[in-house]
């Protein structure tokens, strides 16, 4: 019986573990509408998301919200339409001023669903039992808001936010998702996350008051995700089981 020499054993198990070794996945092409609108406009899906945060926050009653139920989501439907019009010109979409003033629309959202959440909560210790069934769909409504505003502060914060992911160079992340971990075989090479995965861990952060499979790396990261759980605690704990209380 014929024994092999060891450089072709060698060879030969190179050949089987090539070819059973699973290729690596390329990022499929997007369909025609999506290429068509990140190429005219790159921040639609972000400002689809304040969009649905804007909506959410109409759908509170008058004495949940500052002033008229309209006002402050005028205010914010404005900035909204004046930075989706920006995000059209080369030369203004990359600016700055333009990233500053996408931070504060999203911190004007958050800071009225912040009061919004604190006269719901005032409102359910110290209102009575009015209105119970009104109190359920506000506390989901804030519950979701808080979910779309987190992801949006997770998007602005990770590697210096859009412009710099874009732009400059590779920094380090804010965020460990599970496409980037050492041996992640099923996951293109150039993976990078996008506002559907920013979403998505806004979701199971809220809903696990925990982190699941995306792990934050720095104290920002940290914070914030410790901020929403908190919230997203307050927000099921006393005012969803209040209301639903109540109306038992």
């Amino acid at each position: 019986m014929e024994v092999l020499p060891l450089v072709r054993c060698e060879y030969l198990v190179a050949i089987v573990e090539t070819e059973t070794e699973p290729k690596r996945p390329t990022h499929p092409s997007p369909p025609r509408i999506v290429a068509a609108l990140n190429a005219r406009a790159p921040y639609w899906q972000p400002q689809l998301v304040v969009l649905a945060a804007i909506l959410l926050g109409l759908a509170l009653p008058e004495r949940l919200t500052i002033g008229p139920t309209w006002l402050l989501p005028s205010v914010e439907a404005l900035l909204l339409v004046g930075l989706s019009i920006a995000g059209t010109h080369p030369r203004a979409r990359y600016s700055r001023l333009r990233r500053q003033l996408a931070i504060a629309l999203i911190g004007l959202v958050s800071v009225v669903n912040a009061v919004s959440l604190g006269l719901l909560s005032h409102f359910l210790l110290h209102g009575g039992k009015e209105g119970g069934r009104q109190l359920i769909f506000s506390g989901v409504a804030l519950w979701g808001t808080n979910v779309l505003l987190f992801a949006l502060w997770f998007f602005e914060l990770d590697r210096g936010g859009p412009i710099a992911r874009a732009l400059g160079p590779e920094r380090n992340p804010d965020f460990m998702f599970v496409q980037m971990a050492d041996g992640a075989r099923f996951s293109a090479p150039d993976w990078k996350p996008r506002m559907t995965d920013y979403l998505y861990t806004s979701f199971t952060n809220a809903t696990a008051f925990s982190p699941t499979d995306t792990m934050p790396l720095t104290a920002a990261a940290k914070w914030l995700m410790t901020g929403q759980a908190l919230i997203s605690l307050t927000t099921v704990v006393l005012i969803v089981a209040r209301a639903v209380n109540i109306l038992a």
